[in-house]
């Protein structure tokens, strides 16, 4: 056990990262499908940027955004409110001992890029780049 409590803050292990893209890509697949019996839910184009799984995997927390940014506020709420068929849906995909719990964030990545584009263009720091 204190082997893996030193290696914690290393980043998540292969094993994290492969099952995280697998639960992106079922996740993807579903919503994409419109799987899902929610016609509120249906509605909207979900982009699933982002799986984190933690370590034991019982946990995985999806990054999600709608496409074109419209309805971020309601998005989040929708998919809580159909985790429990998210999840069956999921772990149909799945060969692991347990259907991990999922959570749902919004995806800010494309936020901090803008930000960063931002930061990049601006004269002081384009000045201090071109030395």
């Amino acid at each position: 056990m204190a082997k893996n409590r030193f290696h914690e803050s290393a980043g998540p292990s292969q094993r994290q990262l492969r099952v995280g893209e697998l639960i992106r890509r079922t996740l993807s697949d579903v919503l994409n499908r419109g799987d899902i019996h929610d016609s509120d839910l249906n509605r909207y184009s979900v982009t699933v940027g982002e799986v984190r799984v933690s370590p034991d995997l019982k946990i995985a927390t999806a990054y999600v955004l709608p496409l074109g940014g419209k309805g971020q506020d309601e998005i989040v709420g929708l998919l809580a409110r159909n985790k429990s068929e998210l999840r069956r849906a999921v772990s149909k995909g799945l060969t692991l001992k347990f259907a991990p719990d999922l959570r749902f964030r919004l995806d800010d990545t494309f936020d901090r890029m803008d930000d960063t584009r931002r930061l990049f263009s601006q004269d002081d720091v384009r000045r201090d780049l071109d030395d």
